[in-house]
């Protein structure tokens, strides 16, 4: 049962990222965020930070 938690977790929470200034949500991978290789589809910005878990 520990191992159905652990892939759920990474299906919420493993390479989201939430827009700075929108709030928009993006799936990609973290080492385009940190090129900044990724913009924002809403806002067109670059700046990201990982989804929070609650």
């Amino acid at each position: 049962m520990a191992t159905k938690i652990l892939i759920a977790q990474k299906r919420l929470f493993g390479d989201i990222f939430v827009c700075r200034d929108c709030s928009k949500k993006i799936r990609t991978q973290a080492v385009r965020v940190i090129a900044r290789k990724v913009k924002c589809p809403k806002c067109n910005g670059k700046s990201f930070r990982p989804v929070k878990k609650k």
